[in-house]
């Protein structure tokens, strides 16, 4: 039978559960009482959402609220601060008036950093004078662009950096009514050779919205690479088996490579269990059969994933369905950081354990890496040098191309978690660009806020 003919499945309706079906979920899976006002409280700030595929085929009941599944897509009370949690509490009250609420809520996710790394300051680009808010353009060769109508996903994940995207204020929304502006300004920078489709999750939308989205790009001949990032094949996988246009879907994948393009769905993996279903398997090689790639990426992350043997075990899986493991990420400072951050020190111990045990076809991931303001930071190891102890660092990717594969090192530190934290604050990219760069014709250190900051020459 041909991957491109749907097996004979009676087709899944899509549901989606979030807190007001809390204590429907509760009562058939035996949530205890004092977790589920702990996820009701929650929820209230950060945004929640499953599906009946992952209720019912990822998550391990007879291990909540440990279970790494449970944990992914279920908010927990750690989350927030404990200040924080009581002044939700007390808004709990009968007398509180709606808008105090709201405005407290705020308040929290204000605090939460809802667009690190700089998006709103550095990444939106403008045409004639106007920005365009569905588009971020922060390195030369690369624009994202998020639909509209695919700024929601099939589950969120606790851990989300994009978490301020489902919450429910416009003002913290990158989002575009349709295409008209990312293909006017693609022709006016003919640079752009690749468009990566994000949210949320293109996947939401039916095949009919998605073609209206991407197909203008096949006009724009300087567009060679479309990426569609998704977390569809982990979280609802019917939607490339099953699902009503998935045959649709298929066959505009197939024209759009026919075209000569290449076609990348960048497939978030968290966890080993995500691809343990045959209906997500049967998805990749459906998606595999129409002549795209597909990538896959998470990030290391407390509670879920922070050990080796389970990378090792994901990378694997990830190869033997025919996939390319791409990266581990860093989770960003964003959100429940404090939660699910892992020490960079650990971070880098846990990714060489696992990847010494790869075999050389999967060794095309790469980690832990930093997506920071000025750029995707990896960090290589450790080292002991006469002057100290010191991260090995390198730009993957940079806002200023001659900064990409640059080494550079930074103070060691036992908790650092993010690169502001290591002993100095490159929080722009002129401020890493003058780190990374050094002083021409004398030694490599910096003053000013990179000053501990220095360049390996070699």
């Amino acid at each position: 039978m041909s991957l491109m003919v749907r097996s004979p499945v009676e087709t899944e309706r899509f549901r989606a559960w979030g807190p007001h079906q809390l204590d429907e979920i509760a009562a058939r899976y035996g949530i205890p009482p004092d977790l589920q006002e702990s996820i009701r409280l929650v929820s209230r700030v950060l945004p929640f959402r499953v599906n009946e595929y992952v209720l019912s085929h990822l998550i391990d009941w007879s291990d909540v609220p440990d279970d790494p599944m449970f944990q992914l897509v279920f908010p927990q009370l750690e989350m927030l601060r404990e200040q924080d949690r009581r002044s939700l509490v007390r808004l709990t009250g009968t007398d509180t008036r709606r808008s105090d609420a709201r405005a407290a809520v705020r308040r929290i996710r204000e605090r939460l950093n809802p667009h690190p790394s700089g998006q709103r300051e550095y990444n939106v680009p403008s045409l004639d004078g106007e920005r365009l808010s569905g588009l971020q353009h922060k390195y030369r060769e690369t624009v994202l662009y998020f639909p509209g109508h695919g700024q929601t996903c099939h589950a969120y994940c606790t851990y989300c950096f994009r978490w301020a995207q489902f919450v429910g204020e416009p003002g913290l929304r990158f989002a575009a009514r349709g295409p008209t502006g990312l293909i006017a300004y693609l022709h006016r920078h003919p640079e752009v050779s690749d468009v990566l489709v994000t949210g949320g999750d293109p996947m939401v939308m039916s095949t009919e919205r998605l073609r209206s989205h991407l197909e203008p790009l096949l006009d724009v001949e300087t567009v060679r690479t479309i990426r569609i990032g998704t977390k569809a094949v982990a979280y609802w996988p019917q939607r490339f088996v099953t699902d009503r246009d998935a045959d649709d879907l298929l066959r505009f994948m197939e024209r759009m490579t026919a075209t000569g393009r290449q076609v990348a769905v960048m497939a978030h993996f968290s966890h080993p269990r995500e691809l343990g279903t045959g209906t997500a398997r049967r998805a990749l090689a459906r998606i595999l059969s129409t002549g795209a790639v597909v990538y896959c990426q998470a990030p290391l992350i407390a509670h879920v994933n922070d050990r080796a043997a389970t990378w090792n075990e994901l990378w694997r899986t990830e190869l033997a369905a025919g996939a390319v493991p791409y990266y581990m990420f860093v989770e960003r400072d964003t959100g429940p950081h404090g939660y699910f951050r892992v020490p960079l020190a650990r971070a880098v111990s846990v990714f060489q354990d696992a990847y010494r045990l790869l075999p050389g076809l999967a060794r095309t991931v790469r980690g832990p890496v930093m997506s920071a303001t000025p750029g995707k930071v990896v960090v290589d190891g450790v080292e002991s040098a006469p002057d100290g102890k010191f991260f090995r660092l390198r730009m993957l990717q940079a806002r200023d191309p001659s900064l990409v594969g640059r080494p550079f090192r930074a103070p060691y530190s036992p908790t650092a978690s993010w690169l502001t934290e290591l002993g100095a604050d490159p929080s722009t990219p002129a401020d890493i660009a003058a780190a990374v760069h050094g002083a021409a014709g004398a030694a490599p250190s910096r003053a000013g806020s990179a000053g501990q900051w220095r360049e390996e020459h070699r």
